[in-house]
């Protein structure tokens, strides 16, 4: 029934199905609507927002039945905060509907012939499975609906958690995060009555004031932990005062770094790390080789599902010690590493300067001698010069970013021509279409979807692709 043609009101809609980025669909009459927050099951009141041809966008205006596959989110921030959304799927059904959107996107997207999707590999930890975390100061917190409401002065208008959902100046104030071991939240949780006690001013993000900026946590399988904090200018006895009291409390942070970032954002890729006390970095091991994490490596976020997805990875390349492999976004060489046992030789490219000296360095800290790595844009760096030089690889391994490959990478590996092509993905649709541009040369033999961040929607998969007869 709708109230309203430009913006239509559909009442007790039931959700059919989970689609792509893990948006709930209803049918209303042919018309498909997208809505979040939703599970199959829950039947809903629905206020259009968005209207296309061939859809519309819509969100919940009340809930009038809900699905007997709901269970009650474990987090007290769930439905404010932007992580996961999926709290309320059990985590079997989640596991359901990631493997569901992995085949649905080769099919759609890629539009090829598939073999039979090996079942997806399950995270054993749900919660606390995270070795990375950053947070934000804000002087802004976000206000309830009852504070709100209330019109009273508020207390504490500090926050130091995550941005909410489409609103970058707006940071609800996290008391305990399910998605990081401790120290995690008693670091984070330090920090801030620190700061509200000391009279540290919090980050404003439009009028670019403030002294507390954000804090990046890392933690490792081996129990080091690191802490890097952000400040927007420099005040040398604030910032060695709360240093030194986070460092006297928590003498489990095994590297404790600064950063002075006056940029107008937040990254710290191009800023100098200062190290307060201890290492420059933590150590993370895996099969017996360890790998060194700095503050600005990229090293997969949940440790153990990456140990299940290099596994993965080396068994679908099925080596026997004669190939040449070229891992391309090879990052800090954590895949090119944990198969350079199983291969002759392995090349390594990566975007990333930083990056590709850490990755050297993890092949010295193992005693690998048969990588070499290469930095530079990867459609610059590979080419028919440099595969002359380095030689012709049997088997390529490729990780990109969201984005998926650059038309002209492509075009490069079909001229290469490798027997095998391991393709590692953490976005199903932009891999479907890249493996629909090697199709007409390469077939795909196994596929084998792998959850390394539960309760979101978010699924990696990895693709073998084989040379046509």
């Amino acid at each position: 029934m709708a109230r309203n043609r430009k913006k239509p009101f559909y009442e007790n809609v039931k959700i059919e199905d989970i689609g792509a980025e893990g948006k709930a669909v209803a049918k209303v009459g042919e018309m498909v609507v997208f809505t979040k927050m939703a599970i199959p099951g829950d039947v809903v009141d629905l206020q259009v927002t968005k209207k296309r041809k061939r859809f519309q966008e819509a969100f919940i205006k009340e809930y009038k039945e809900y699905s007997n596959d709901r269970v009650d989110a474990f987090c007290e921030h769930f439905g404010t905060c932007g992580g996961c959304k999926w709290q309320m799927l059990p985590y079997d059904k989640q596991l359901f509907y990631k493997q569901k959107q992995v085949k649905d996107q080769l099919l759609r997207i890629g539009k090829v012939e598939i073999p039979e999707i090996m079942p997806i590999l399950g995270s054993k930890e749900n919660t606390f499975y995270r070795n990375k975390l950053e947070f934000t100061f804000s002087n802004k917190r976000w206000l309830t609906f009852d504070e709100v409401e209330a019109g009273n002065e508020i207390e504490k208008p500090d926050a130091l958690g995550f941005h909410v959902p489409g609103l970058f100046d707006k940071v609800i104030n996290i008391t305990k995060c399910w998605l990081q071991p401790e120290p995690s939240n008693k670091i984070r949780n330090f920090i801030y009555e620190y700061a509200i006690d000391n009279g540290l001013a919090f980050f404003d993000i439009r009028a670019q004031t403030g002294f507390l900026r954000t804090l990046i946590l890392r933690t490792s399988s081996t129990g080091e932990n690191m802490l890097i904090i952000t400040f927007y200018h420099e005040d040398e006895s604030k910032r060695t005062a709360l240093l030194e009291a986070v460092k006297n409390e928590f003498p489990e942070i095994t590297s404790l770094l600064y950063v002075i970032n006056t940029k107008g954002n937040d990254t710290i890729t191009d800023q100098k790390i200062e190290v307060f006390n201890g290492r420059e970095y933590i150590l993370e091991e895996m099969e017996g080789l360890k790998f060194k994490i700095g503050a600005k490596s990229f090293y997969q976020t949940n440790s153990e599902q990456a140990y299940t997805l290099y596994k993965v990875t080396r068994d679908f390349a099925e080596l026997d010690g004669t190939e040449t492999v070229y891992d391309l976004y090879t990052g800090t060489g954590t895949i090119a590493n944990f198969v350079a046992r199983s291969a002759k030789k392995v090349v390594g490219i990566e975007y990333v300067p930083e990056a590709i000296e850490d990755a050297k360095v993890n092949s010295q800290l193992n005693g690998i001698t048969n990588t070499s790595f290469f930095a530079g844009d990867m459609k610059d760096v590979l080419n028919e010069d440099f595969v002359r030089k380095h030689g012709k690889p049997e088997v390529i391994i490729t990780d990109p970013p969201r984005a998926g490959m650059h038309a002209d990478v492509i075009n490069t590996i079909l001229k290469v021509a490798p027997n095998k092509i391991v393709y590692v993905s953490c976005n199903p649709a932009t891999q479907a279409r890249d493996i629909a541009i090697l199709d007409e040369f390469y077939q795909i033999e196994k596929i084998c979807p792998v959850d390394m961040f539960p309760h979101t929607h978010h699924v990696e998969n990895v693709v073998l692709l084989t040379k046509r007869a």
